[in-house]
Formats: C-alpha cells, structure tokens, sequence
C-alpha cells in the first residue's frame, strides 16, 4: 500500500509540474499585456504586471476593425463546423463498412490516405479559390479545409467499433442507411464528434494565414490575420504628424500588443474547451484505433 501511495504521490507531483510548464509561460503573457511598455523593455516582467496599463488592450478594442474581423471569424467558425461535420459524418458511415457492404470502399480508403499525405500545395490552391470567385469571402476561409481528412479517420475507426447488432436490428425494423446514421450512430457517438468539432473550431479560429493568402484588403480578415498584422510604428505616426498617437504609443510597444494579441485570441478556445473537454480524451482513443 506504501508504494502505491508514493506512486500516486509522484504522479500527482510530476502533472502539477507540467501543469506549471504550461501555465507559467501563458501567465507571463498575460503580465506583459497588463504591463508598461518601458518595464517590459527592461526585462522587468515575471508573472505579475509591473507599472499597470491597460494601453494594448485599448487599442486593440477601440478599433472598429477588431470587432469587424471578430465577427467574420464567429461567422467562419460557424461555417467550418457545421461543413466539417456533416461532410465528415456522411463520409465517415459508408467507409466503417466492410468491402463487402460498400463496393469499392478500399479505392475511396486509398486515395482519401494519399490526398492526406499528398496535396497540391498553396499555389493550386490559390488558383482553385481564384477561378471560382472567392477570394475575398468568407468562403475562401471555409471550403478549402471542408473535409479534415484526420478527422474523417478518427469519426470512420469510431463507426467501426460500433456493435454491429445494433445497425442489424434497426435494419429489420425498417429503418434506413439515413435514419441508422442519425437515429443510433451520431447520438452515441458524442465523444468523437465533440473531438472533432473541437479541432474544427480550434483550427479555423486559430488560423491566420489563408487570411493573408486569399485576403487582399484587410476590411476582410478574420481577426486572428488583424491582429497579427497590428503593429505599431512611431515613425509613420511622426510623417503622418499624428501626434497624439506618438503620445498614446509612449506607453505601449509591440510586445504589449503582442501579448495583448495572444490573451484575446486564446480567451474564446478556453470557454469552449472545458465544454467539450470531457469527451476528448475517449473520442482520441477510440477513434484512433481500428476497428
């Protein structure tokens, strides 16, 4: 009994170190972004704000833009996960079926593994969004990521694992392929679906980049592309003889903003994480093994 409660000492003790590792470097964020730009010049932050400001934050939310750009990010969000999600479900069901049940089911298998592997790059990409008409759009954003191949693997192995004697009697009680799917699979599959909405609401929030490559103005980025493009320069303000921005910046630099930048952007992943937190772990395990 004594070595078992050692054990679990040690064990409890390792995770609250890495729990540390984590939270440490996330707290220092936060004091930078609460801190004064001449403290934080001067290596003077830890994990406590020193000379406390509130300047990054000001700028940032006083902006028209911000709120502009937070508002076609919620739209992308919407979008991405409600496409992810059917496209992965309809997708997922007929590939959990044997070779038998679905002709063809390995090529379909096949060529969805070498599309994940394999894809043609930014540049086809890019002339593919182009020739149809939506650069600019929050399209643009949404479709070329519609169908997360990982997630599908994740969703299909999930399927697969289902006892088949389920499918089998709703078979015999009349229902169809449709009403199997969404009467019996999608409700006792939560864990799974839960994993993979999470990673279409963490991704399409988080990303930043298709905004830059299929955005020409920023009127239409999402604001994880804004507010990596905020940036503060004191010489243009001085050509431009806006002297009461020069004033305004004396007390904020760019790291406040950037530090400002990654509070605001990891405040919406960490009211939805807990909500979905529960299910992740099982729907990882499951899902990532074959049935």
């Amino acid at each position: 009994m004594k070595v078992d409660k050692l054990r679990t000492v040690i064990i409890y003790i390792i995770i609250i170190l890495l729990g540390l590792v984590c939270l440490l470097p996330l707290l220092n964020i936060v004091a930078i972004s609460f801190s004064s730009s001449a403290a934080v010049e001067g290596n003077m932050v830890g994990l406590i704000p020193v000379g406390f400001s509130t300047a990054a934050y000001k700028k940032i939310l006083e902006d028209s833009q911000f709120w502009h750009s937070f508002l076609i990010s919620v739209e992308r969000v919407v979008l991405a996960l409600i496409i992810n999600f059917v496209l992965i479900v309809l997708m997922a069901y007929p590939l959990s079926k044997t070779n038998a049940q679905f002709r063809g089911r390995n090529i379909y298998a096949n060529l969805m593994i070498f599309a994940m592997l394999f894809n043609g790059g930014m540049i086809p990409t890019f002339l593919v969004v182009k020739s149809y008409g939506l650069l600019n759009t929050v399209w643009a954003l949404v479709l070329p990521g519609a169908v997360p191949i990982f997630n599908v693997i994740l969703v299909m192995n999930f399927f697969a694992a289902v006892p088949k004697e389920l499918e089998e009697a709703a078979f015999i009680d009349g229902a169809n392929p449709l009403q199997v799917l969404t009467k019996i699979f999608i409700p006792i599959s939560k864990p799974v679906l839960a994993t993979v909405s999470l990673f279409s609401i963490v991704g399409s929030w988080n990303d930043f980049y298709s905004g830059l490559i299929y955005m020409s103005k920023a009127a239409y980025y999402p604001l994880m592309t804004y507010i990596q493009s905020l940036q503060i320069n004191v010489e243009d303000l001085i050509k431009q003889g806006n002297l009461s921005a020069v004033v305004d910046s004396a007390s904020l630099g760019n790291t406040n903003l950037n530090a400002a930048k990654i509070v605001i952007a990891v405040i919406p992943l960490l009211l939805i994480y807990p909500l979905l937190q529960r299910y992740f772990v099982s729907g990882i395990v499951v899902g990532s093994v074959k049935g």
